[in-house]
């Protein structure tokens, strides 16, 4: 299968939309701490996050890395195909981008990072860009755009959540 779309790789670039698609941006604080730092890392390049969020992972690797296929799956019947376009991991950022394959309900990408700031606080940041690629994604209008955007918020809630319960954190 192939990419949708013509700027693969282009989340790397902070802020970059390529013309004719939506740009969406957010980010959580996850908490503070090397200990916290290395376990969202650990649950973003595993795929754990995806999976925490309730949503099927369909793929043959234990870890995201280019050339790496993905199809995510919601409630079994809207089926997403991936590729991971680029990676990396620091001592401290870890993140992530995939892009959409042929039949993915959207066109574009979107990455995931982990970071620790100098202060010691953990971010998770969620950039993308996208545009309908499917009937239902068009019909859905504002709709669809707003569950992407409480999706990438959710990433950083189970995240957050993930570290409450594993390593007593707020």
């Amino acid at each position: 299968m192939s990419f949708t779309y013509d700027d693969v790789g282009a989340t790397r670039q902070q802020g970059f939309c390529p013309p004719g698609f939506r740009p969406l941006h957010v980010r959580a604080r996850l908490g503070e701490g090397e200990p916290v730092f290395r376990r969202t890392a650990e649950a973003l390049l595993t795929w754990e996050m995806h999976r925490l969020l309730g949503v099927g992972v369909d793929t043959g690797a234990d870890r995201a890395a280019p050339g790496v296929d993905v199809t995510i799956s919601l409630a079994g019947m809207i089926k997403a195909p991936c590729r991971v376009v680029w990676t990396v991991e620091e001592a401290r950022r870890a993140e992530w981008a995939y892009g959409t394959l042929d039949g993915h309900p959207e066109c574009g990408e979107e990455s995931f990072l982990v970071d620790r700031t100098g202060d010691g606080t953990v971010w998770l940041t969620v950039n993308a860009f996208s545009r309908p690629a499917k009937w239902y994604s068009r019909a859905g209008g504002p709709a669809t755009r707003g569950l992407q955007h409480a999706y990438a918020r959710r990433c950083g809630s189970v995240l957050r959540r993930l570290c409450a319960r594993e390593l007593g954190e707020d």
